[in-house]
């Protein structure tokens, strides 16, 4: 019985020559506009949660309403700047989000599909060299030992039923 195969996909050069010129186009544009953080400062700084975001926005709101509410030692020009410019990298990461969540899902059915197929040519392999072979016999050692899960003399495939 053949194996099934979830995902059949490939690219040409020219598609990946496109990809990874547009990859690096949104690389030299960022440079000098992003940060990374260290994981202390994202644990300290951390995400406004929805609430927060509703707080900020009926905030702004107020403050173009009632300028003259707006604390001296608040820059109101920064926080604007600050406000458009979240907007427009939130919406910039939803869909890199995206696209790159479903990068992360093909190449997870690409690699069950090339695991499930390996082990299949393991199990070949394992059996050839049962029958004696011609050359099976240093293929299926060269790969049972990446199917130990102990450093000791167990001779089993672990696992792998034929």
């Amino acid at each position: 019985m053949a194996l099934e195969n979830l995902i059949s996909v490939s690219f040409t050069e020219e598609e990946l020559t496109q990809l990874d010129q547009h990859l690096a186009g949104i690389k030299t544009i960022l440079t000098g506009k992003t940060i990374n953080l260290t994981p202390d400062q994202r644990q300290q700084y951390g995400r406004i949660a929805n609430q927060n975001k509703l707080i900020v926005d009926k905030a702004k709101n107020y403050m173009e309403q009632h300028p003259t509410w707006v604390p001296r030692f608040l820059d109101k020009e920064e926080f604007d700047k600050d406000y458009t410019a979240r907007q427009q990298v939130e919406n910039r990461v939803q869909l890199l989000e995206n696209l790159s969540q479903q990068l992360i899902d093909t190449k997870t059915l690409l690699d069950h599909d090339n695991y499930t197929n390996s082990l299949s040519f393991y199990r070949m392999v394992r059996y050839l060299a049962g029958e004696n072979e011609p050359g099976a016999k240093p293929v299926y050692e060269d790969m049972r030992v990446l199917f130990s899960r102990s450093t000791s003399s167990n001779s089993s495939d672990n696992g792998i039923n034929g």
